[in-house]
């Protein structure tokens, strides 16, 4: 499948092959393996050695990403190196910052990109990452805690709205957002993740299976926008100008805003 296809992207630390089949059975549309920050330093080597005869059967099954170790890291060339080995649908390489780092990976691994913006610096050179990159994707944890803010959404709108126009000046697929901490609130899930759609963001980073079917509905259309694209295209058919339904006028970009709401209803 794509990269640009797909929506909702599981972390499973790249120490626990053990759990990889079943994280690869998931209803997710990747599995991230992370050999960043869920595998301990004294662990980096040894997880990134169990990589090389693991990943065939999962990805049959999966599009798997390689979550690599920052360019700043003693660990960083050798995982590019094994990148380049494994059948990897991407590496996503973190606290990306400038292009000529991510052209780097690129060049290393031979692999499509998923830059994992998530400084201040990054933020500022969004638009050249993006241009560099197969995808974008946000790291609200870490940016959090790089400018000295919480998790609060006004506080991160800014940052998340340059991803969005970045994205979509580069010509590549809507950004992932990052990922929420609370796992075993479905509610809670759902709401963040409505949130990041309504954003302008089109999937979401995962740290459990449970917030797989609750971040999925976030991302569907509701009964509701369907019955609405439904009663916008069925008035407009082939007629060109302004029209109305419920009371409210369509033109052109409301007619093709009710058509890509029944695709991605598909």
């Amino acid at each position: 499948m794509p990269l640009d296809n797909l929506s909702l992207f599981l972390f499973l630390p790249a120490n626990r092959l053990d759990r990889l089949d079943k994280a690869a059975a998931t209803s997710a549309d990747a599995v991230i393996l992370d050999l960043e920050d869920a595998v301990a330093a004294d662990q980096k080597a040894q997880a990134r050695s169990g990589l090389l005869n693991a990943l065939d059967r999962a990805a049959a099954l999966k599009p798997i990403v390689l979550r690599i170790n920052g360019a700043d890291t003693d660990w960083h060339a050798e995982d590019v190196a094994m990148a380049s080995k494994l059948p990897l649908a991407a590496v996503m390489l973190p606290k990306a910052e400038s292009a000529a780092i991510c052209q780097q990976v690129i060049n290393g691994c031979g692999k499509p990109l998923v830059a994992l913006v998530e400084t201040a610096k990054g933020i500022v050179n969004t638009n050249e990452i993006a241009h560099a990159s197969s995808r974008l994707a946000f790291g609200n944890l870490d940016f959090a805690a790089d400018v000295g803010i919480g998790q609060d959404r006004l506080a991160l709108a800014h940052a998340r709205s340059i991803l969005v126009l970045a994205s979509r000046n580069a010509g590549i697929a809507q950004p992932v957002d990052g990922v929420t901490q609370q796992f075993d609130d479905p509610e809670v899930v759902e709401d963040e993740a409505r949130h990041s759609r309504a954003m302008g963001f089109g999937g979401k980073l995962l740290i459990h299976p449970r917030q797989i079917d609750p971040a999925r509905r976030a991302f569907l259309p509701s009964a509701d926008e369907i019955a609405w694209a439904q009663r916008v295209l069925a008035t407009a058919g082939s007629n060109a100008g302004v029209l109305t339904v419920d009371g409210n006028m369509v033109d052109a970009p409301v007619v093709k805003r009710a058509h890509e709401i029944l695709a991605r209803s598909r």
